[in-house]
């Protein structure tokens, strides 16, 4: 794995590490500063980092600790680099776990996430997510405020 390789992946466990920590506003002029954010089947709008952050905070259940309850599984993550543009792009899938006072340890979602990376002053920075790839949803009752299927 390049260097770039790297530094690429690790922006999806970083991704994944701050959303289990509840740590939504910190996204939006942080890892997300760069970044457009596909939500909804188009002619709806992409939303910009500080946006994505805050449909985050609106829409996910943070319990007593402060975080959601949840580990999100990132994995197969397929990575092609363009040293030359400072492009990249990252096919993966994610399953979400989560367990509550109530709810057991379970999978509550999987689906697959489509990224785009820049380079950008010498730093790998997400581009554009595409979070309309759902495949699979369980029991999200004590995750989200909304119904993800739901354009």
């Amino acid at each position: 794995m390049t260097s770039s390789e790297v530094a690429v992946t690790n922006l999806l466990y970083t991704y994944a590490e701050m959303i289990d920590a509840g740590r939504f506003e910190e996204l939006g002029d942080g890892l997300f500063a760069h970044a457009e954010f596909i939500v909804a089947a188009p002619p709806a709008p992409r939303l910009d980092g500080p946006g994505m952050s805050r449909l985050l905070v609106a829409t996910t259940i943070r319990h007593g600790d402060g975080t959601p309850r949840t580990k999100h599984v990132l994995t197969n993550p397929i990575v092609e680099v363009d040293e030359e543009a400072g492009t990249a792009t990252c096919r993966s899938y994610y399953t979400v776990l989560q367990q509550t006072d109530t709810l057991p340890l379970q999978p509550i979602v999987a689906g697959r996430y489509h990224d785009r990376f820049a380079r950008i002053d010498g730093q790998w920075c997400f581009a554009e997510r595409d979070y309309t790839m759902l495949d699979m949803i369980g029991d999200i009752s004590q995750h989200l405020r909304i119904n993800p299927t739901r354009s």
